[in-house]
């Protein structure tokens, strides 16, 4: 079986699958006989995965929006309808979009309403959990990451990815707590979550839900 070996300062020898390819991460001492060993013994689990990832390369490469489907916004699902005009928005009941489209610009302006909706809305929930923990981010900043959901740099910039809009309500405000919670711990020491399971108690079930949703958005292309 062909992979691609990395080699680090890791302690043990691990498989990654990504996009049909097979990563094997393995520390600087490993020698090829263990390394090799130990991907033999994975060969079903690899196999697996691989056909798994296939299939959700297939869905996303097939991904594409119309009018007439329906776009996930805070957890709930709204219909994308044509409205007389040139401007494109979301009033609270619907995503609207100019008339005739055709379909390859259906998902550009669905994701340019998506991006001013998370600035608004991921904006305010930063700012009214910040005050309610203590503390104040340098900067909020919407950006395009595809892996990962927010970050908190060491210069207090919280940063979200625009996907995280498409969550619902309680497990938005899991990430926000979860990256407000870096600008006193920049780690994710037991001091750390216990900042975070302070503000919200239930925050382990909100990060399940976020797991279901990188699961589903897994087949869905979002890429402008």
């Amino acid at each position: 079986m062909e992979y691609t070996l990395i080699r680090s300062k890791r302690k043990t020898i691990a498989i990654y699958i990504k996009d049909g390819r097979v990563e094997v991460r393995a520390p600087l001492h490993a020698s090829m006989r263990d390394i090799d060993g130990f991907v033999v013994s994975k060969e079903k689990w690899i196999r697996s995965k691989l056909a798994k990832s296939g299939e959700q390369k297939e869905k996303r490469e097939a991904f594409a929006l119309n009018y007439g489907d329906t776009a996930l916004y805070r957890g709930r699902e709204y219909p994308i309808a044509a409205r007389a005009g040139h401007m494109a928005g979301f009033d609270g009941t619907e995503f609207y979009l100019p008339p005739g489209l055709a379909p390859g610009l259906i998902l550009p302006a669905c994701i340019r309403v998506y991006r001013l909706l998370a600035k608004r809305d991921l904006t305010n929930k930063t700012i009214d959990f910040a005050e309610h923990m203590g503390v104040k981010p340098a900067s909020i900043r919407i950006t395009g990451a595809k892996t990962r959901w927010g970050s908190c740099s060491s210069k207090k910039s919280v940063n979200y990815s625009w996907r995280l809009i498409m969550a619902e309500d309680a497990v938005i405000d899991y990430v926000v707590v979860h990256e407000l919670a870096h600008l006193t711990e920049m780690n994710h020491s037991a001091r750390f979550w216990a900042i975070v399971e302070k503000v919200l108690p239930d925050f382990r079930k909100r990060k399940a839900k976020l797991r279901e949703l990188q699961k589903r958005l897994s087949t869905e292309n979002w890429s402008e």
